[in-house]
């Protein structure tokens, strides 16, 4: 008997939490499971989901669904989930981030759904609301662990800082990757000098690179405000950032306050990051908050160093001192001084490179494929399900 599956993610993002959970529908539809994606739809996210479906993912649009916090809407949505799973009649429920974390597996229990599965692919503990709403968002996680059987956690801090705020049982976690096709993305990738040539950079250039979206989040704030330090010190350094959003503005606006606004290249939002990565000298990582951070493994697997915050799951990917380099979060003279150092040491950043290759495969595809897939078989064996 074939188990079926609903997925469910508040959108499919241009990023790591989709590109995983597209990832995840592949794997399990390869390993003999029937997986439905449900997210939905926005004009924005067309890249991802063209890449779901050439990739094979059945995808289903649930128009109501939506990020922010709307009662008539998410109503809508929690009846468009259930008319969903009535119709599907799928032995375990997996929802993907905050959102439909919540409303898909209220969907769940009330549509009495065998098994449960939640993967946060991070939290929003910190770094992006209020005291009183965190506060809220918290409740609302521990009530929604009552209704889950398993919750997966991209590292293992990401299990601890769910556990710290008492939400679910140490029992229910595990730790599964977002896996990188690391050998995959070595072998697509440019050389140096071909990646720079294509994006007009000069070889003798220090390149750092930012990959993610432009919103406050992710603390490229910071990333400029370090880089006056950093051309003072290093005159060739060149910032390129990579993604689109709200900040984008607010960002080229205080590199021109900071005298720096040559410096700072705006690349917009890129499908396709591995060109940007092969030129990079360092990626910077200065974000408030994240689940892991799937491009560090990127760049990493390129023998790209990474200077980040010591913040969410960064610290179970890069080691401080042996493939990177972490800091406070918040601190722009801490991180000016971390990229200062790699700029000036090629040798260190070629032997931080060389660590963070090797360190790269204990988050590859691979590894990720075969992590899920047990949490898979093993849940199916508790339940029943075969």
């Amino acid at each position: 008997m074939t188990v079926r599956v609903l997925h469910a993610i508040t959108r499919l993002t241009l990023g790591g939490s989709s590109e995983n959970t597209i990832a995840s529908c592949v794997a399990l539809d390869r390993a003999g499971f029937e997986c439905t994606l449900a997210a939905s739809f926005r004009e924005s996210d067309a890249a991802s989901l063209v890449d779901a479906r050439r990739r094979g993912c059945r995808v289903v649009d649930l128009p109501a669904l939506g990020r922010e916090v709307a009662p008539l809407a998410d109503l809508t949505a929690l009846a468009q989930i259930l008319r969903l799973i009535r119709r599907e009649r799928p032995a375990i429920v997996h929802t993907h981030t905050s959102k439909a974390g919540f409303i898909g597996r209220l969907a769940a229990v009330i549509a009495r759904v065998p098994a449960v599965i939640h993967q946060p692919h991070g939290h929003v503990f910190y770094g992006y609301y209020s005291p009183r709403r965190t506060a809220v968002f918290t409740a609302l996680e521990r009530q929604a662990a009552r209704w889950t059987d398993r919750i997966v956690t991209l590292t293992d801090r990401g299990a601890a800082e769910h556990l710290a705020r008492g939400i679910g049982r140490a029992a229910q976690y595990v730790a599964v990757p977002s896996g990188v096709p690391t050998a995959e993305l070595r072998a697509g990738a440019p050389t140096r000098t071909e990646a720079r040539a294509r994006l007009g950079l000069a070889p003798d250039t220090f390149v750092v690179v930012g990959l993610g979206r432009l919103v406050p989040i992710k603390g490229f704030d910071l990333l400029v405000r370090a880089l006056p330090a950093v051309a003072a010190q290093i005159p060739s350094t060149r910032v390129v950032l990579v993604g689109d959003g709200a900040e984008r503005g607010r960002l080229d606006a205080l590199a021109c306050a900071l005298g720096v606004g040559a410096r700072l290249d705006l690349a917009g939002e890129v499908f396709g990051v591995t060109t940007h990565l092969a030129a990079a000298d360092v990626l910077a990582v200065p974000s408030r908050n994240e689940g892991m951070g799937r491009v560090m493994v990127e760049a990493m697997a390129l023998r790209i160093p990474v200077v980040a915050t010591a913040v969410g799951g960064i610290p179970d990917v890069v080691v401080d001192g042996e493939c990177g380099r972490l800091v406070a979060p918040e601190d722009a003279d801490a991180f000016s001084a971390a990229l200062i150092e790699l700029g000036r040491d090629e040798a260190l950043r070629r032997k931080l490179g060389e660590a963070a290759e090797v360190r790269a495969e204990s988050f590859s595809a691979s590894v990720a494929r075969e992590k899920l897939l047990a949490v898979y078989a093993d849940l199916v064996r508790a339940k029943g399900l075969r």
